[in-house]
C-alpha cells in the first residue's frame, strides 16, 4: 500500500478506509490499545502514514500485545493526526498533531518505557 497516495474521489476515501481495516485486522486483542484517529480529517492530517508506522514499529519491537484500532472524527480537527494510548491501570492518552517521527517515540517511552510524551498530550482520562 502507498502511504502518501493522494485522495480524488470518495472511491479512492472508501478504498483507503478498507486497507486501514485490513492493517489494523492483524492487531486486535492485547490489553495496551492504541487508536488512531481515520476520520476524514486525521486522513487527510497524515494519519495513514502514522497508522503505517505505528504497525511497523509495533512489529519491529515484537510488541505483539498490542491491539490497534481506528476511530472517526472525535471534533478535535485542529489536532489530527490524533493517537489514543490506553495501557491498563492507566489514563487514557491523547497525543495529538502527530507525525510518523512521533510515533517511534510515543512507542519506546510510553508503551516500551511507561513514560508519556508530555510534548504531545492534549488529553488525559481517567
Amino acid at each position: 500500500m502507498k502511504v502518501l497516495e493522494k485522495i480524488r474521489s470518495l472511491e479512492d476515501l472508501r478504498r483507503i478506509k478498507e486497507q486501514s481495516k485490513d492493517l489494523t485486522a492483524a492487531r486486535s486483542g492485547g490489553k495496551t490499545r492504541i487508536i488512531v484517529g481515520m476520520g476524514t480529517c486525521g486522513i487527510a492530517a497524515g494519519a495513514r502514514e502514522v497508522m503505517t508506522v505505528i504497525l511497523e514499529e509495533l512489529d519491529k519491537k515484537g510488541l505483539k500485545e498490542v491491539a490497534v484500532e481506528t476511530t472517526g472524527c472525535i471534533g478535535m480537527c485542529q489536532k489530527e493526526p490524533l493517537v489514543d494510548v490506553i495501557r491498563p491501570g492507566e489514563p487514557r492518552i491523547t497525543y495529538g498533531d502527530v507525525g510518523p517521527d512521533d510515533v517511534v517515540r510515543i512507542i519506546t517511552e510510553h508503551l516500551v518505557n511507561g513514560r508519556i510524551v508530555e510534548d504531545k498530550v492534549i488529553g488525559q482520562t481517567d
